[in-house]
């Protein structure tokens, strides 16, 4: 089974979005191939209050993309040298995002693409991407493939010490995929 998100899988609460992601597919196609693997980290960042999120200052050009209704990417370099992929959730003018951070790679050899740097380079994803839908019409998107965990383990985001209280929250899911699940 394969059955590609629609927008209405997206605009929905974040952390249960981020939770439904884990062991769903990240799909790119790039020419006549496909590359996938699954899901299985993510970050939740939501609303205008979450002191880690882009959107906690406001609207601005860069982050104007988080401000859409849910089900499209969020693209954007840190350290002028990493895309960042992430997919945006709740209804339009709710500023909500969830950065993908690790995926299990289907290749030659299976390989886990640990760190969002990573997971954008095997995935040849480029700011174009952003603002655009996850949707087969723009060559990204995420499918279920009826695969589903019991065990989700949560943990704080990486790289937000700047943001008080905000760094504490367990909005990171991960789970621990083993490759004779794909």
């Amino acid at each position: 089974m394969r059955k590609v998100l629609s927008k209405k899988f997206f605009q929905r609460n974040t952390l249960a979005v981020a939770r439904g992601l884990l062991g769903k597919f990240l799909v790119r196609k790039i020419g006549d191939k496909e590359a996938f693997g699954m899901i299985t980290e993510v970050e939740a960042y939501n609303g205008l209050s979450d002191k880690a999120s882009h959107a906690s200052r406001g609207k601005t050009k860069r982050n104007s993309v988080m401000f859409q209704a849910g089900g499209a990417w969020y693209v954007y370099c840190v350290y002028g040298m990493h895309e960042m992929l992430n997919i945006v959730t709740r209804e339009k003018e709710y500023p909500a995002a969830i950065l993908i951070r690790g995926v299990l790679v289907h290749d030659v050899l299976y390989k886990k693409t640990n760190g969002p740097g990573k997971l954008t380079k095997f995935f040849h994803i480029e700011r174009n991407l952003n603002g655009k839908s996850a949707s087969k019409k723009t060559s990204l998107w995420i499918e279920d493939r009826g695969i589903k965990f019991k065990k989700i383990l949560r943990g704080r985001r990486v790289g937000v010490d700047y943001a008080g209280m905000w760094k504490r929250k367990l909005w990171r899911f991960y789970i621990i995929a083993e490759i004779a699940k794909m």
